[in-house]
């Protein structure tokens, strides 16, 4: 009996995909969204988290430091895990960042950099170009200015946020890729307005583990 090769899925995103908790430190791989999507695909499925904190499209940050370009670090990556047959792109919140001065318009613009590096840099057992689900991320929670990241984000990232949907959908269809808003599944904290709560997790996988079936068949 041959077996079938399991189709592989690499989550690329910042710290919502790495599983961040809202009171500091990590959430365990049954809670994490890409691993939870991964328990609820099961066996024929094997998903890879590329999550990093403060990650944005196309930015290093001149404040935190390096390596948080996705777009620099996303070429090595796609390459390092091929083949692919889904790469899930959830990028964006961290170019709110007052200190880059991006509205949802020009965020989705540098999503459109990162697809076209996806559909440059990886590919799939045939030697094609992977398929892609471009996520709008979840909004951030109007009450950002009563938490630590006020003074990082300020009081017009979660109106911009609001917009990522629309914006985002727009260049989905453009590139021809698959699209969903993740924020019509998982809202924010009321910790920090930001990450993900451990329920809000589980909503986002379940969402997440329906679109790949959806799109992987």
């Amino acid at each position: 009996m041959i077996h079938s090769m399991k189709k592989r899925i690499l989550c690329f995103g910042d710290s919502n995909t790495f599983g961040s908790r809202p009171s500091g430190g990590r959430f365990d791989e049954h809670t994490r969204w890409p691993m939870r999507m991964a328990e609820l695909l099961g066996n024929e499925y094997t998903v890879i988290e590329e999550g990093f904190g403060g990650r944005t499209t196309v930015f290093d940050d001149p404040v935190e430091g390096g390596y948080k370009s996705g777009a620099a670090y996303l070429p090595p990556c796609l390459m390092s895990h091929n083949p692919l047959d889904l790469v899930i792109l959830m990028l964006g919140t961290n170019d709110l960042k007052m200190r880059f001065s991006m509205n949802a318009r020009t965020i989705a613009e540098g999503n459109m950099r990162l697809i076209r590096l996806i559909m440059q840099y990886a590919m799939n057992a045939d030697g094609t170009a992977p398929k892609i689900l471009l996520a709008a991320p979840p909004v951030v929670g109007d009450w950002i200015m009563e938490t630590r990241f006020a003074d990082v984000f300020g009081p017009e990232a979660p109106e911009k946020s609001q917009k990522f949907a629309s914006e985002f959908a727009r260049y989905a269809r453009l590139m021809r890729c698959e699209f969903l808003d993740a924020s019509l599944h998982a809202v924010p904290s009321k910790t920090d307005a930001l990450h993900l709560d451990q329920e809000n997790h589980l909503r986002l996988a379940s969402a997440m583990a329906d679109k790949v079936r959806e799109i992987l068949g």
